[in-house]
């Protein structure tokens, strides 16, 4: 009897139903740590993880599909109120959108198609995908790669950097004169830095706990670098701070912040874009103080906004032309699978009983090369042309999604593989 069928499902923890603090909870340790985890259990073939600031997303590949991630979930005592549980086609659509930035918080980021290039490369080098996955996978970035070629979906301010300073600009008013420090040097802090410089910023620091990553940002926009021991002495001096590091722990504390202001009088913002948060949330009850985190983003709106929001047609038209060709694929998958084993069954057949032949004529006189040729030439012959028609029923049924008729045929042929 044929196995039940192995298909992604996936369940996601996103900004659409969770707020920062939830997400942070929701998975704890890094991509690798979960990667791991989820391979482990039961019944799952295939996994990927994807984490950045606002969503984790765990893909599996499983016979149990959505069940598997059910049990997950209650493992990890994780409130199925922020989640959303996908099936096979509703996770591979909602993967090619994730990549086009049509899920991000900030419509049409760019970020997002590195993460999920980052995603792909970890969970190949660890060995946890597999064809299904990696099928998805790569389709995602290549739909991802193309609407941001044929649309105008990311253009101006895409990214949660450019975005949080975006959201200093509605606050502050006019960036030019101010003094920003933006703490972070990875990617998330070279897209503020170059947003801040964009917008005429030319008084800016850029610290990091590696003070040449620091040097290299702060020197290719016109900015200084200092060391990240000194960061907390230069909050007394700046307007604006914005924070974006990988640290797993608070970096700025309520009492970091209160001697910071003990003597000035201006107000200072902070902006922290990290997650897990860099910054206490204690810190927006200091005097003259404001703090906004992930969540102050989805307030951002602009023209910017409404202008990428008019691409979402054209990017809508791509997506759904470049999923009907990945569900193409996936089914005549299913009918290669299918033929392979079929096929494999009767060249075995064949070369046992052109074995027989050849044994019965040798007890007659020797056989040549020719005739030998001639017995295998026949037997394959007559294998294709036995094969032929239900090679064509095979592909078909595959083509229309008629799971049933291919499930007939392992039980028929008594293939005893899975699709």
């Amino acid at each position: 009897m044929p196995c039940e069928m192995s298909k992604i499902a996936s369940m996601l923890v996103t900004h659409r139903k969770a707020s920062i603090e939830e997400i942070e909870r929701a998975w704890h340790g890094d991509v690798a740590t979960i990667l791991s985890w989820v391979k482990s259990q039961d019944q799952v073939e295939e996994c990927a993880v994807l984490k950045t600031c606002n969503r984790v997303e765990i893909y599996v590949v499983s016979p149990k599909g959505e069940k598997v991630l059910f049990d997950l979930a209650k493992k990890a005592r994780v409130s199925s109120r922020i989640i959303d549980f996908y099936d096979h086609d509703e996770s591979v659509l909602h993967l090619l959108r994730v990549a086009s930035g049509l899920e991000s918080m900030v419509l049409g980021e760019d970020q997002i198609l590195g993460q999920i290039k980052d995603l792909y490369h970890m969970a190949k080098k660890a060995g946890t995908i597999g064809w299904l996955l990696e099928t998805a996978l790569k389709k995602s970035i290549q739909v991802g790669k193309r609407v941001r070629k044929e649309t105008r979906i990311n253009e101006r301010s895409v990214s949660v950097g450019s975005a949080s300073v975006d959201l200093a600009e509605e606050i502050l008013g006019d960036l030019k004169g101010k003094t920003v420090m933006v703490i972070g040097a990875g990617e998330t802090g070279e897209l503020i830095t170059k947003a801040l410089h964009d917008k005429g910023v030319d008084s800016f620091y850029v610290t990091n706990r590696t003070f040449s990553s620091a040097q290299s940002v702060a020197e290719s926009l016109g900015g200084i670098a200092i060391p990240f021991e000194e960061m907390k002495s230069h909050l007394r001096v700046v307007d604006l701070v914005i924070s974006a590091t990988s640290a797993p722990h608070y970096i700025l504390l309520k009492s970091d912040i209160e001697k910071a202001m003990a003597d000035r009088l201006s107000k200072l913002l902070i902006i922290d874009i990290a997650n897990p948060r860099d910054v206490e949330e204690a810190v927006s009850q200091v005097h003259n103080v404001e703090l906004h985190n992930i969540d102050g983003l989805k307030c951002v709106s602009s023209e910017n906004m409404r202008q990428r929001m008019a691409e979402i047609e054209k990017v809508e038209a791509i997506i759904g032309e470049e999923y009907e060709l990945l569900k193409a694929k996936y089914k005549r998958k299913q009918a290669e699978e299918l033929l392979a084993l079929l096929y494999s069954q009767a060249e075995a057949i064949k070369e046992q009983e052109v074995r027989k032949a050849m044994n019965k004529l040798s007890f007659y006189h020797t056989l040549g090369e020719i005739e030998q040729q001639v017995l295998s030439d026949m037997s394959h012959s007559i294998v294709n042309k036995l094969l032929a028609e239900p090679t064509k029923s095979l592909k078909n049924a595959a083509e229309k999604g008629d799971v049933a008729f291919l499930k007939s045929a392992l039980e028929l042929f008594r293939l005893g593989g899975t699709l």
